[in-house]
């Protein structure tokens, strides 16, 4: 495979330069899977908060990064070849079309953005650059999720025709945690749907091997209305979609499942004509009377931030594709929205209207 003249450019320079704008719980957590990276320097690191950037810079002394308050002052630094943007989901949008106009790889946490008018000019100008971007939705690279995904597509269970999914979690996020001042105003972190479940979304998409076309759902703040004071996010919504190739899709996440009450957690169901898959398990149970299971993949422990951000750097030093790219990363937050506005409205959502070309 030929390199592309920015991937030839950094092989000559031998090393990239990496910069973090946002270095708390997140942001600091990638961090530590850039260094870990061959070839790579965290040159640049950035936050409005003293006491994360202290802390991030002692990670990183290795390094020797430089320290910026300002994120616009850390695109101006020609040592910095690659950004990682681990903000509030309002911020991502501006910050990674900043970073692209301004001529670096960018990678984007989840979600894309917050809204479907932003997204669509976030799509425009990632594909009009030579610029590596990849959205951190760590799930696509998972190497048991890609066996399974590709032995749907397969035909294991026949045609796919229903995907059943959730998140489900005991407690609320903490309220007095690092991400409290932003993460319950949903105009900062596009509601929980957009902020979390995009991740089990995109995994929807990837099974479902298309897109929505509709959505449908009912959903709200009904156990911790107003707590903590001022709280707009919810807290349990349920959720249909229907894809364009015809597949059903139920989904629901709740923060108020019962501890010690069985079916808590995340879960992917696939049904098809044939048999269903239990995607977390990776087994296929046939329809058919008295046949047995069938194991997928192997249930093998996977650092998927480690191999996301490792798929990264390979796109930019030597041209692989990336485990995420805009498209990826564009559905799966525009599927959220979709969802998330169809609750809002009280009405049924079409991708049409979301207005999107993509």
């Amino acid at each position: 495979m030929m390199l592309t003249p920015v991937a030839l450019a950094v092989q000559a320079q031998q090393t990239v330069g990496a910069a973090m704008i946002g270095v708390g719980n997140r942001g600091a957590y990638v961090m530590r899977s850039v260094m870990e990276q061959p070839g790579v320097r965290v040159v640049a690191l950035c936050d409005i908060k003293p006491d994360r950037l202290d802390k991030a810079a002692s990670t990183a002394a290795r390094d020797n990064p430089k320290t910026y308050r300002q994120w616009r002052d850390l695109l101006a630094d020609k040592n910095v070849q690659a950004v990682h943007i681990s903000t509030p989901c309002d911020l991502h949008v501006e910050m990674a079309i900043a970073a692209l106009k301004a001529g670096k790889h960018v990678y984007c946490e989840k979600p894309a953005g917050i809204d479907a008018a932003s997204i669509g000019e976030l799509v425009k100008v990632a594909r009009s650059t030579n610029r590596v971007f990849q959205i951190g939705q760590q799930m696509r690279s998972s190497k048991k999720l890609a066996t399974v995904a590709q032995r749907i597509r397969d035909g294991i269970c026949g045609k796919v025709v229903m995907i059943k999914a959730q998140r489900h979690a005991s407690d609320d996020l903490a309220h007095d945690g690092p991400s409290a001042d932003w993460f319950f105003d949903r105009k900062r972190s596009g509601d929980v749907i957009v902020e979390m479940a995009v991740h089990n979304l995109d995994a929807c998409n990837w099974l479902a091997g298309s897109r929505p076309e509709m959505a449908a759902g009912f959903g709200g703040t009904l156990i911790w209305a107003n707590d903590p004071p001022g709280r707009t996010n919810m807290d349990g919504y349920c959720l249909s979609y229907e894809y364009a190739n015809g597949v059903k899709m139920s989904f629901t996440q709740v923060f108020f499942h019962a501890r010690g009450m069985p079916g808590n957690g995340q879960y992917f169901y696939v049904y098809g004509t044939n048999g269903s898959v239990d995607v977390d398990q990776a087994i296929y149970y046939p329809r058919a009377k008295d046949a047995k299971p069938e194991k997928l993949a192997e249930n093998v422990r996977e650092n998927l931030d480690l191999a996301h951000v490792t798929a990264f750097y390979e796109a930019i030093t030597a041209n692989k594709p990336v485990a995420a790219d805009i498209t990826i990363g564009a559905t799966g937050a525009l599927t959220a929205i979709m969802g998330r506005e169809a609750i809002y409205r009280k009405k049924m959502m079409t991708w049409k209207e979301l207005g999107v070309n993509l």
